[in-house]
This record gives structure tokens, C-alpha cells and sequence, in this order.
């Protein structure tokens, strides 16, 4: 087995947790994570509620797959990410129901999927753009996703997540638990967007400045 084994076994808990509660379905979704000679990631079309720490597949700093069951067709993607996000330990993508719906129902804006209206999805998720539609595994995709990290980054916002339309958000953070809870308040905050009617007026600038002087809020 290649790699930190305790890593292994959280990536599989996290998948289990995510499994469980119905963020992910069948097959669908990915989980990777940064290990000192490459990366770990979950196999093709493996079910995210039994994975098996040992089949991880594992992934050298290179791109070559050196252990493990077949790869996720989404490594390359992954693997741009934390090229583009020198921070970022973990990579979760799931195929979530509320933000899918939001996709196809017509999203905020295309740099913000939802409006801020909750202190916690300003402080914990920030601005989460959308990626336009391409088929799953096309390379386009992971050059839009740099592209739009780069862009955030410029402003001085980075970016925690993406929206990739009608497929599903990529998020990541520097751990699998704490990218978890970024997808948790995510799909959270697409939930209550989509049921509140009349919608609710976003948080404004006073109220975003004070997220960002009390709690360091990047937005």
C-alpha cells in the first residue's frame, strides 16, 4: 500500500459520511488528496460509501499511475487544481442534488452560483463560480477551472470551489474533513436558495465587511 495509510482511511470515511447522507449516489463523485510523492484518488467508477483504503489509486507527482485500482477519469482535472491552489490538500467532487438543480433551473450569476446570504457561507465557502458545460473528463474544463482560480486569486478572493454545469461542484481545502464542510455548506446554501420564495436579499457590503474584519472572510 503506497501512500499515508491514516490519509487512506479518511478519504474512504469521508466517502462513506458523503455516501450516507445522499451528497453522492452510485458511482458518481471523487475524493483525492495530496500524499509527498503524488497524489492518492479515488478509482473509476468506484462508489464513494465502500471504498477500500488499499485501492486507492496512487498517482506520482508526474501523472503516472504507480499503485492502486484505475484512476478516476477527473485526475487530471484534480491534479490542476493543486497546481493553480498551492493550498489546497484535498479535492472533492460530487454530483450534489440541490446544487445540480440550481444549475439547471438558471444560478445567481456566473461568478457566484448563490448570492451570500448566510455569514457561514460567506466565511466558510466564498465566492463559488460556474464553469460552462463541457463532457465529463474534457480537458477544457480543467483549463477553465486555472483560468478561474488564477482570476480570484488576482483579486485577492481565492477560491475554495467551483460549479461545474449540470455536473456538480469541485471543492477543496487542506483536508478531506475540511473539504467536506466546504461542500456541506455549499449544498446547503444552493438548498435554501432554491425553497426560499420570495428569494432573500443577499447580505450587503457592511455586512460582508464586517465577515470579513471579525472572521477574515474572503470575499
Amino acid at each position: 500500500m503506497s501512500g499515508d495509510a491514516s490519509l487512506r482511511e479518511e478519504i474512504c470515511r469521508v466517502g462513506s459520511s458523503l455516501f450516507a447522507r445522499g451528497y453522492v449516489h452510485a458511482s458518481a463523485g471523487n475524493i483525492s488528496a495530496r500524499v509527498g510523492d503524488g497524489f492518492l484518488i479515488t478509482p473509476t467508477e468506484a462508489c464513494l460509501g465502500m471504498l477500500d483504503p488499499a485501492r486507492l489509486a496512487h498517482v506520482g507527482a508526474d501523472g503516472v499511475q504507480t499503485g492502486g485500482d484505475r484512476a478516476s477519469k477527473t485526475l487530471a482535472l484534480h491534479r490542476r487544481i493543486y497546481k493553480a491552489a498551492p493550498d489546497a490538500h484535498c479535492v472533492i467532487h460530487t454530483h450534489s442534488t440541490h446544487l445540480v438543480a440550481l444549475t439547471l433551473q438558471g444560478v445567481w450569476s456566473d461568478d457566484d452560483i448563490v448570492p451570500p446570504i448566510t455569514p457561514y457561507f460567506v466565511m466558510k465557502v466564498g465566492h463559488v463560480p460556474l464553469i460552462p458545460y463541457h463532457r465529463p473528463g474534457d480537458p477544457a474544463t480543467a483549463d477553465a477551472v486555472a483560468e478561474r482560480i488564477a482570476r480570484f486569486a488576482a483579486r485577492g478572493t481565492p477560491l475554495r470551489a467551483v460549479m461545474l454545469d449540470r455536473l456538480g461542484p469541485n471543492v477543496w481545502h487542506d483536508s478531506p474533513a475540511a473539504a467536506m464542510a466546504v461542500l456541506e455548506e455549499l449544498e446547503e446554501t444552493a438548498r435554501l436558495w432554491l425553497m426560499c420564495t420570495p428569494r432573500p436579499r443577499p447580505l450587503d457590503e457592511a455586512e460582508i465587511d464586517a465577515l470579513r474584519r471579525g472572521f477574515g472572510a474572503a470575499w
